[in-house]
């Protein structure tokens, strides 16, 4: 089955939106394991915009006594800044079971593309190598329909991740059939490659299933964003269990 990771970034923008603790990042990653996800995904950034180096490392004190998993996602490429020590030094107090590598940089709302494997990708070799170091499985955030995907793996990547926002919005019209494709192709390649295959990115109820009926053995799914806001009118308990639901009849 599928493995559903929550991402809690969204409960700490809106507690830092007005100072204090509330709403308290760990007591929402609590009720989401309380309801069964298997784990949760945490994207700090070096402006600190949402998540803390702080909640990062109680995150992986809480996972680590439930015994589930911990995905940090990060550019390993951004230099420490403030309290914000790099994502390298983060992990390495933190030892997440998931490291997931994305290209994004300070300007970005969110994360809206994947490594392209194009040029020199030794520095990327070197980050890879360091991270698994730290027994930290590494996924490689990449485009459906990405080339040179046979890159990730000489680099030395456990997985990859499918950037599924393009999909989102082409689901969001009713014409998915063609990002669908490419997801399921992109992922069949990986899994040729020896590669496991995660997805994220607005993934929601609505459009889940027929991702994953269409696209070959994700093995998690990280879902923020959409589960959030949803727990807003149903609670967070609630929507979790509903996520569970579909990836189980998935």
């Amino acid at each position: 089955m599928t493995l559903l990771s929550v991402n809690v970034n969204k409960i700490a923008v809106l507690r830092n939106s007005r100072g204090g603790a509330l709403p308290d990042v760990l007591h929402a990653a609590r009720t989401c394991l309380d309801a069964g996800a298997h784990g949760i995904t945490v994207h700090p950034r070096p402006d600190q915009r949402h998540i803390r180096p702080d909640d990062v490392l109680a995150l992986g004190e809480l996972t680590r006594q439930r015994g589930v998993e911990l995905n940090v996602e990060g550019n390993p490429f951004a230099p420490s800044r403030g309290d914000y020590p790099g994502l390298l030094a983060l992990c390495r107090a933190v030892r997440p079971a998931q490291v997931t590598l994305v290209p994004d940089s300070d300007g970005q709302i969110t994360s809206d593309h994947g490594f392209d494997f194009e040029g020199d990708n030794h520095e990327l070799a070197g980050w890879i190598a360091q991270f698994k170091a730290l027994d930290c499985r590494v996924s490689l955030f990449v485009d459906a329909g990405v080339t040179r995907l046979q890159e990730a793996s000489a680099l030395g990547a456990d997985r990859i991740e499918l950037y599924t926002g393009p999909f989102a919005d082409a689901h969001a019209t009713g014409e998915a059939s063609a990002s669908l494709l490419a997801c399921a192709g992109t992922a069949r390649q990986a899994q040729a490659l020896g590669l496991g295959v995660n997805a994220g990115h607005d993934l929601s109820q609505a459009n889940l299933a027929d991702f994953l009926r269409g696209t070959p053995d994700v093995l998690e799914v990280s879902i923020g964003h959409a589960l959030i806001s949803e727990a807003i009118y149903d609670g967070l308990a609630t929507t979790v269990g509903r996520y569970l639901d579909i990836v189980r009849a998935a």
